[in-house]
């Protein structure tokens, strides 16, 4: 429903509000983040981009990143715990001065076969501990430099080849969608929203993000002026799947 509302505002538009905003991606691959990095930096943006996997092809696209954004910083140490998500966020905070947006790439391994409630509940914690961590480490960082910011989880999966696999995608959604929402109302009252977008529950109904062009659209809509009024919103994803 909420999708349908903001869609038309989607195509094709330009934000000029972001150039030269501060923006941090974590989580980026040659895989996953690519066109949303790409689209902040065609608006100028100023970014901070962490990646796990330091490729050839990541090295190429933060060369391209260079020659169309206002300023593009690289940092390859993975984050593991809350240590390494505060150090990230110093060393972001160093380069630019704060940070005005943040956007958390988070590609889920496929769930385990087999195993009990208990290892299903470890499996989701350790999808989301490093976007859950920077999501608080920012958040805290914004507010105390008061910057009314904008934070966006992503969250890939595998498509479900089963039933069960389904089941434990409807899992990570339901989670994502609790956490998105605690953390939005924890930080509502210094302007900061929250939002995510993640795998599909198995009875979704409604527009789905099929493509990365359209998350890139969707990311920048809710970094601008016009995304101001959305927090705690949890958006869905085609197939529990986001690299088309």
């Amino acid at each position: 429903m909420l999708m349908s509302v903001i869609e038309p505002e989607l195509a094709s538009s330009v934000y000029g509000e972001l150039a030269g905003a501060r923006v941090l991606i974590t989580g980026l691959t040659a895989s996953g983040g690519v066109d949303v990095a790409r689209a902040f930096a065609e608006h100028k943006a100023r970014l901070i981009v962490q990646t796990p996997d330091l490729s050839t092809e990541l090295v190429e696209l933060t060369a391209h990143l260079s020659e169309v954004a206002c300023e593009v910083r690289l940092f390859d140490e993975p984050i593991e715990n809350q240590e390494s998500a505060i150090r990230l966020a110093q060393k972001s905070a160093t380069a630019f001065g704060g940070f005005d947006v943040v956007i958390n790439f988070i590609t889920a391994q496929k769930a385990p076969i087999s195993g009990d409630y208990d290892d299903l509940a470890d499996y989701v914690s350790q999808t989301l501990l490093p976007a859950t961590l920077v999501t608080r480490v920012a958040a805290n960082r914004m507010r105390l430099m008061h910057t009314e910011g904008s934070i966006l989880n992503v969250v890939s999966m595998p498509p479900p080849a089963g039933r069960r696999e389904a089941g434990v995608a409807t899992l990570v959604r339901a989670t994502l969608s609790d956490l998105t929402r605690r953390e939005a109302q924890a930080w509502a009252d210094a302007g900061i929203r929250v939002n995510a977008i993640g795998p599909r529950s198995a009875d979704g109904m409604g527009h789905c993000l099929a493509s990365e062009p359209e998350i890139a659209a969707l990311a920048l809509y809710l970094a601008s002026r016009k995304g101001r009024q959305l927090s705690g919103q949890v958006f869905d994803a085609e197939n529990a799947s986001l690299h088309c």
